[in-house]
């Protein structure tokens, strides 16, 4: 279910504001029942999208030697994005507009829970079926409480054993999925009590800083899938908890291309082979959502403790199986 979605850059930024204001006028947000005298604090969860001039041959693809601005090629599962613009001439000026070509999954993204397709051995018996495309998401699915679960702290200790830089060696920095330098089980138990219906658990690597380089074998953001994501075992305590405590989450949003960790991603030999993508496999079935190449997530820390509520404004594609989306935290200070 990978695909190409082709939009007006205009359109874009006015319907995800237009799905921006309607969040936040959505009840039981914590930030509308917070004190009128509280000062908000908004974060912008959200990678800008670099762009390219369209190849001469092929206008849906992008021609990496005209890049627009400052662009340069970012890590993606897909091309990168193709912008041509255009002037519609009036008597008193002109109207400036493009046609752009980007993939569901490029930058800043949410996965719809339609994403991933089971085959019938992996379809656990709670999961939510039918699974609902990205039209079918409502504005409750979009915005939800944040729980903040932040491992920057241990991933920077890896870092620091190769002087600050990723290595693609486990034997330099180790972030397979029995390394404890992952989200695990005992992350999930430390953030039990606050989880709750429609939570958005919000992962803090940050590994964002390595957001470059458009060739996933040599980019370090992909770092030869041996980067830090939330652990197979989380994912089994995250799904004991929900029912124990009778709730579903909507979700988990990261600063990584993907939930799963490299190696969850890859498989233990880079060779796409096994069981894979467990938290792809395991969440989305039960409709959760995920936000993947989100950035600047270590600022919800400075805001007022368990205050955040995060709001994804994301397209509502017609049997879409995810969208570029523009994420803010809404906290108080």
């Amino acid at each position: 279910m990978k695909k190409l979605i082709a939009i007006g850059a205009i359109g874009l930024a006015a319907i995800s504001g237009a799905v921006l204001t309607a969040c936040g006028s959505a009840e039981g947000s914590p930030i509308l029942q917070s004190d009128a005298k509280a000062k908000p604090l908004y974060l912008d969860l959200t990678h800008e999208i670099p762009t390219f001039a369209p190849l001469a041959s092929d206008p849906a693809k992008p021609d990496l030697t005209q890049p627009h601005a400052h662009s340069q090629p970012v890590p993606s599962f897909f091309r990168q994005v193709a912008l041509q613009p255009s002037e519609n001439h009036f008597d008193d000026g002109h109207f400036y507009r493009s046609y752009m070509t980007i993939a569901e999954h490029f930058g800043t993204h949410i996965d719809a829970p339609a994403h991933y397709v089971n085959v019938p051995g992996t379809v656990e018996a709670d999961a939510t079926l039918p699974r609902r495309f990205q039209n079918q998401l409502t504005l409750a699915d979009l915005t939800g409480p944040i729980v903040l679960v932040d491992i920057g702290q241990r991933v920077q200790a890896q870092l620091d054993k190769n002087g600050g830089t990723p290595s693609p060696q486990k034997t330099v920095m180790d972030f397979s999925e029995a390394s404890p330098n992952n989200v695990t089980a005992q992350d999930i138990a430390a953030v039990a009590d606050k989880l709750q219906n429609g939570s958005w658990i919000v992962v803090n690597t940050g590994w964002s800083r390595f957001y470059k380089g458009g060739d996933l074998a040599t980019s370090p953001y992909i770092n030869g899938w041996n980067f830090p994501g939330v652990s197979g075992s989380a994912i089994e305590a995250l799904i004991a908890l929900e029912k124990q405590k009778g709730i579903r989450i909507n979700g988990i949003a990261i600063d990584n291309i993907g939930i799963d960790s490299g190696e969850g991603q890859a498989g233990h030999d880079a060779s796409f082979t096994g069981h894979i993508y467990a938290s792809h496999v395991r969440g989305l079935q039960r409709g959760w959502k995920f936000i993947e190449n989100a950035t600047n997530l270590a600022s919800i820390a400075s805001a007022k403790a368990d205050s955040c509520t995060l709001i994804a404004g994301a397209l509502p594609l017609v049997i879409g199986s995810g969208s570029p989306a523009r994420v803010i935290a809404i906290c108080e200070k």
